[in-house]
């Protein structure tokens, strides 16, 4: 297994990356005529769909802004150092870019921190942004009411599972569960009779970050309820509420895949590069029976990606996830996104917005949904049919936006998401029992929130 990046590790690795980019140009406020971008570039070197794409903008730009220059600043790790990367480079205007890529999830926490600048007087002149759909504005909507973002798509989550393996482990073509012990079943139907595959991949631990909180444990917890209220935070308290039942069962389910073995092995399962090789190599090669993944995995397996895969919607079925016991709405999915957003210390505000602009014109706009696999969140893309038929998939998973929740992205929350990987994490090893792991949730959860908290 892997060494597990420590916090030290982590931040040293973000000050390296800081110091190199000092080092290579003195920060954004070196030249007045050259913008500094910096994106997340993925840790699989075949996948360059945003480094083309970003490419191409680039290109665009130049042209139409003679004299100007971009120069794109990919930082290339797993989330969780990804966030910590960028935000050390926010914290100085020798390092700050000029446009970062930022995760919804977080970017409540860096405005709070006072990283971000807000865009409402660029936003109030650009007519375009009344064509973006108000749950993805609000997703980079800070407390204060002001944005900090401009989002360039959403994403939702279902299962999705290999006809083949199906086929030999007895399952049906068209796979639709009802509940949460149907997943299972059909999990344990493949160990049983598809011995050499994986049954079920589930995100779990620290190690993925994010993707453990989001793809997992949230797709469970927001449906162990009927869906009419948030099980992590209570809104009218503005308080976070403590481990309960649903919160309970969502750690039973991770720890029954694993208990079982009806996942990979747990030094996999907590390979912070997990997700990389569910993608590439377990989906496409028919190593994996079910995964509980998101709706832009299609972006690794078209044409340029280095893992190209043109027979995925023949050779793989989708699913929405079940409600824990099939109580309405019957299914369950959770949206993100990220969102281009201006540092509080870039030497260049103006140029950035404009780069912004040129990225999000309708048909760049369109360019980049289709290639990363995304869901528009602007209302003339999503309404041409030229989008809709662009990719088999897109239909599922833009049909789920209707059954679909966004996580709590107030600041205490990658506080909070961190607590649920641990107590994911404990229960994946076998280190904590379900209670235990709560217990330890619930103080953790009161440390990160100043005990603001109601007691479930």
């Amino acid at each position: 297994m892997p060494v597990r990046p420590t916090a030290v590790l982590l931040l040293a690795s973000a000050l390296t990356a800081a110091a190199t980019l000092t080092a290579c140009g003195g920060g954004s406020g070196s030249d007045p005529d050259t913008l500094k971008v910096s994106f997340k570039q993925s840790t699989d070197n075949s996948i360059k769909v945003m480094d083309t794409y970003l490419a191409d903008i680039k290109k665009q730009f130049e042209k139409a802004n003679p004299g100007k220059k971009v120069e794109l600043v990919p930082i290339k790790a797993p989330d969780a150092e990804y966030y910590t990367k960028l935000q050390q480079m926010l914290r100085s205007p020798k390092t700050a870019p000029d446009l970062v890529y930022e995760d919804t999830f977080l970017i409540n926490s860096d405005i709070t921190s006072g990283y971000l600048k807000p865009l409402d007087p660029y936003l109030a002149k650009w007519k375009d942004w009344g064509q973006f759909i108000d749950t993805a504005k609000a997703a980079a909507r800070g407390e204060d009411g002001k944005t900090y973002g401009v989002p360039d798509g959403t994403d939702t989550r279902g299962l999705w599972f290999s006809k083949d393996v199906f086929a030999k482990a007895g399952l049906p073509a068209d796979w639709q569960p009802k509940t949460w012990e149907d997943v299972l079943d059909a999990a344990r139907a493949i160990k049983e009779k598809v011995p050499d595959v994986i049954p079920l991949n589930v995100y779990t631990g620290k190690p993925v970050g994010e993707a453990a909180t989001m793809q997992t444990f949230e797709m469970l917890l927001y449906g162990t309820n009927d869906g009419s209220s948030d099980p992590l935070y209570d809104k009218s308290s503005k308080k976070w509420i403590t481990a309960g039942q649903g919160f309970k069962d969502s750690l039973a389910f991770v720890e029954t895949v694993y208990k079982e073995k009806l996942g990979p092995d747990v030094s996999d399962a907590l390979d912070p590069n997990v997700g990389t090789r569910v993608r590439g190599e377990w989906l496409p090669q028919g190593k994996l029976g079910i995964a509980l993944d998101g709706s832009c995995l299609p972006q690794d397996w078209l044409e340029g990606s280095g893992h190209e895969w043109p027979e995925w919607s023949k050779e793989l079925g989708l699913a929405a996830m079940p409600t824990q016991k099939g109580q309405a709405p019957g299914k369950v999915s959770m949206s993100g996104g990220w969102t281009w957003s201006i540092p509080a210390k870039a030497a260049n505000p103006d140029l950035a917005f404009e780069f912004i602009k040129t990225m999000q014109t309708k048909a760049n706009a369109q360019k980049w949904y289709i290639a990363n696999s995304g869901i528009a969140v602007r209302e003339d893309v999503a309404s041409d049919p030229a989008y809709a038929e662009a990719q088999p998939g897109i239909k599922f998973f833009t049909d789920l936006v209707s059954s679909t929740h966004y996580r709590p992205a107030y600041p205490a929350y990658p506080k909070v998401s961190t607590a649920i990987q641990e107590a994911m994490e404990g229960v994946t090893t076998g280190d904590m029992s379900v209670d235990e792991a709560a217990r330890a949730y619930d103080e953790a959860l009161r440390d990160a929130t100043d005990n603001q908290v109601v007691e479930k």
